[in-house]
C-alpha cells in the first residue's frame, strides 16, 4: 500500500502538536499531515476529534485560542477533514466490539471504529498502538522515525 494515497485518520493528540507548535519537530510532521489531508482530501477525522480538540485548543493548550480563533480553527482546519458523523449506533456497536477484542478504552475504540467506519487505511496517533492491524486498518506513530 503507498501510504502517500491512502485514506488515513488523524487522532485528536496530532492535531494538537500542530496547533501547540511544541515540539517543533512533531508540530511540523502534523502540520504536513493535516495540510496534505485537506489539499489531498485524503484525511479524516470524526466529530469526536473536533470536540476534543476544541475543548484542547479553548482550555487544555499550553496557550489557549481566543474563541473567534477556535472558530477559525474549526471551520478552516477541522471541518474539511470531518468525515465521520455522529450518533450511529452502528459506530457504538463497532467501538464496543474493538473495546473487546482489542482492549483499548472506550474513546479510543471510537475513534479506531471511526477510522474504520470511513474507510481510512491508517489511522495516525501518538496513543495507540504502532504498527497494529485492526482489519484494513494500520495504526502508525507518525512521529516514529
Amino acid at each position: 500500500m503507498n501510504s502517500m494515497n491512502a485514506k488515513f485518520f488523524l487522532d485528536t493528540n496530532v492535531i494538537i502538536y500542530a496547533v501547540e507548535g511544541l515540539p517543533a519537530s512533531k508540530s511540523d510532521v502534523a502540520e504536513e499531515f493535516i495540510l496534505r489531508g485537506i489539499k489531498d482530501g485524503l484525511g479524516v477525522i470524526s466529530y469526536q476529534v473536533i470536540q476534543e480538540c476544541l475543548n484542547a485548543v479553548t482550555r487544555k493548550a499550553r496557550i489557549a485560542l481566543p474563541l473567534p480563533d477556535a472558530l477559525d480553527f474549526m471551520r478552516n482546519t477541522l471541518e474539511p477533514l470531518c468525515k465521520v458523523f455522529p450518533g450511529s449506533t452502528a459506530l457504538f456497536e463497532a467501538a464496543l466490539g474493538v473495546q473487546g477484542r482489542y482492549k483499548y478504552s472506550f474513546y479510543d475504540s471510537l475513534i479506531i471504529a471511526a477510522a474504520l467506519e470511513a474507510g481510512c487505511d491508517l489511522l495516525y496517533s501518538e496513543d495507540l498502538h504502532h504498527g497494529q492491524h485492526i482489519g484494513r486498518l494500520r495504526i502508525e506513530n507518525p512521529f516514529v522515525t
